[in-house]
């Protein structure tokens, strides 16, 4: 069955959105600034093509944090790069998933096709900082970026008020008896 929904994807929209993420490749890396933009683009490009079994993960939760020091100058020629992909081939990209989205949830087997595609249409308007890995992989740094946030947010609460665990009754609530 992967291998007919593969197919099926591919016909019905993955093969044109695929294209659709080549050419913007193709015309950010023109660019210095694109470069980033064109290895997402490649990247997204065969998440869309075949996106079963396989997910994007954001790069600060594989490794925990940006392999290549920016300067502040770097920064916004990056962000100014992304907002340009928005503007012009992410908007296009995230109506073209919505659509298909859309046509792949009108039946009970495209169902999960269809989720893949709004998935896909959020990732089109921001692709940078993504890494394509198989579904099982990308679970693991989500799980761990989830624990740590979750320290932290614990950890701020803490130092404002006393944390109270979950088997630990409230002072005030007392048993009557």
């Amino acid at each position: 069955m992967h291998f007919a929904g593969s197919v099926i994807w591919f016909v019905l929209g993955g093969g044109w959105t695929a294209l659709l993420w080549l050419v913007g490749a193709a015309i950010f890396s023109l660019t210095a600034v694109g470069r980033p933009l064109t290895r997402a683009a490649v990247e997204m490009a065969g998440l869309s093509i075949s996106p079963q079994g396989r997910d994007a993960v954001h790069i600060r939760d594989l490794g925990g944090q940006d392999p290549v020091p920016t300067t502040a100058l770097a920064r916004i020629l990056g962000l100014a790069a992304c907002t340009l992909w928005m503007l012009t081939f992410g908007l296009v990209l995230s109506a073209a998933y919505l659509a298909l989205g859309v046509l792949c949830c009108l039946t009970v087997r495209g169902l999960p096709l269809g989720r893949k595609c709004f998935k896909l249409a959020a990732l089109s308007l921001w692709p940078v900082g993504r890494r394509v890995v198989a579904t099982d992989l990308a679970t693991v740094p989500r799980q761990q970026a989830a624990v740590e946030r979750f320290a932290r947010h614990r950890y701020y609460k803490g130092n404002q008020a006393k944390v109270r665990t979950p088997s630990q009754p409230p002072a005030n609530n007392r048993l009557a008896p």
